[in-house]
């Protein structure tokens, strides 16, 4: 049987290639636990952290409110960068984040309560490379992708790219490459930086954008841009580029069984952070949303929402931080 492997974390997992079949289509893995509503589940929980999660906060929290009435859930997402502070602060239970926290935020963290915060994967993604609809770029290299958007070329690029007849298309796209991103407060912001950048400077002429969609629509109007955005944001106006990975010349596309087999060069896990002090149990309102969003209802809301379930060799590891 074919195997692929995943990396979570420090944990490495063995996904079988039935599993991977099915993921194709991004459906739903039915070894899931369905959620078993509790009896006595009421209160209040905050939610400030990533843009790329708002959209799946938000539905999250309406399907949890189905069970639970008395539980209000207020979502607030401006970037990743606002999720540890709130946590520190206690202004939110939950901190959505599309990035993993940097060591200078989990010593922050950690500082204050002496421990770290759990970080609990709840869905995967593929940062993708958008372009407008009506280009005609077959794929892109990350060395080009450095070029494109970074002056400093970490990566390895011999020379800046900022028109499209040099990537080979023809006299009619001899026009400049008009650049879209997110700004500094984004995880997305910061994950391309590392992973598509090699951790160099962006170029000045990079239009920052307060959000995803907001990227994705920047794109749809402008037929001579480029930009990166979540997959969950994908509309009808762009166009998914396909990536090699550095030092390869080999294609993979933004697709669930790429991503969980991470030959997609930008995959990369959604997670919330929680304040978890360690052999205490978790608040019992929290790790409810939580079973609740790892459950088969939760990850069918990932579906729709245009991201990508966790499998159930994942979601038992998650679970586990839970008990």
């Amino acid at each position: 049987m074919n195997r692929r492997w995943l990396a979570l974390g420090a944990a490495t997992l063995v996904v079988g290639g039935a599993a991977l079949a099915k993921a194709e289509t991004a459906m739903v893995d039915h070894g899931l636990p369905m959620y078993q509503r509790m009896g006595g589940i009421a209160g209040n929980l905050n939610s400030i952290g990533s843009d790329t999660l708002n959209n799946l906060m938000t539905f999250w929290a309406e399907g949890f409110a189905k069970y639970y009435p008395n539980v209000k859930i207020q979502v607030e997402g401006k970037g990743s960068s606002t999720a540890p502070p709130a946590l520190i602060a206690g202004t939110a239970q939950l901190g959505p984040m599309s990035r993993p926290m940097k060591s200078s935020e989990l010593d922050a963290f950690e500082k204050k309560y002496g421990y770290k915060p759990t970080a609990v994967a709840v869905a995967l993604d593929a940062l993708a490379i958008y372009v407008n609809k009506d280009n005609p770029i077959q794929n892109l290299s990350l060395e080009q992708v450095d070029a494109i958007f970074s002056g400093t070329r970490a990566c390895g690029g011999k020379s800046s790219i900022s028109t499209w007849s040099q990537l080979g298309l023809g006299s009619e796209w001899n026009r400049p490459i008009s650049l879209y991103g997110r700004n500094s407060a984004s995880g997305t912001y910061g994950y391309f930086k590392d992973n598509a950048l090699c951790k160099g400077d962006y170029k000045s002429s990079v239009k920052e954008q307060p959000g995803s969609a907001t990227v994705v629509e920047g794109l749809s109007n402008d037929r001579y841009a480029i930009g990166y955005s979540s997959m969950g944001y994908r509309t009808a106006g762009v166009r998914v580029v396909p990536l090699s990975p550095l030092g390869s010349s080999k294609v993979y596309a933004a697709t669930p069984e790429d991503v969980y087999a991470s030959t997609y060069p930008l995959s990369r896990y959604l997670y919330i952070y929680v304040n978890r002090a360690p052999g205490q149990p978790l608040d019992t309102l929290v790790k409810q949303f939580l079973v609740y969003v790892l459950s088969q209802e939760g990850q069918e809301v990932v579906v729709k929402d245009g991201f990508i379930p966790l499998l159930k060799e994942i979601e038992d590891v998650e679970l586990k931080k839970l008990e």
